[in-house]
């Protein structure tokens, strides 16, 4: 089991990984595992909102394929899934939020709504 620091490290590692190589004008890393079975203070489930210069001209599938690229160490150890929005600035300027994230219904969740 982690240590709370290195846990804690995960959140900032990723927020520090995206702002190294996006560069972005907007970028909010929300911890989102507490909407899904596991402990308290696990650090599995992530809302990554990122706006970026980089973006232009890319397909979603592109941009996603970037963030997974960046964030290839962690998805391969305690991150279990990314809720991904990505947008240009121009786009940004239109949408101005990402969507809520639905509730979790898996695992201990959906055993606790029936």
């Amino acid at each position: 089991m982690k240590s709370r620091e290195s846990i804690l490290d995960t959140h900032q590692t990723i927020i520090k990984k995206l702002n190294e190589t996006f560069s972005p004008s907007y970028l909010e890393v929300l911890n989102e595992s507490d909407r899904h079975s596991g402990p308290k203070d696990a650090q599995t489930h992530f809302k990554i909102t990122i706006v970026t210069p980089a973006f232009e001209k890319k397909r979603s599938v592109a941009r996603h394929q970037l963030i997974y690229q960046t964030l290839a160490d962690e998805l391969a150890g305690e991150v279990h899934a990314l809720a991904i929005h990505t947008f240009s600035l121009e786009e940004w300027e239109v949408q101005q939020s990402s969507p809520d994230s639905p509730h979790c219904l898996g695992g201990s969740q959906h055993d606790k709504s029936h």
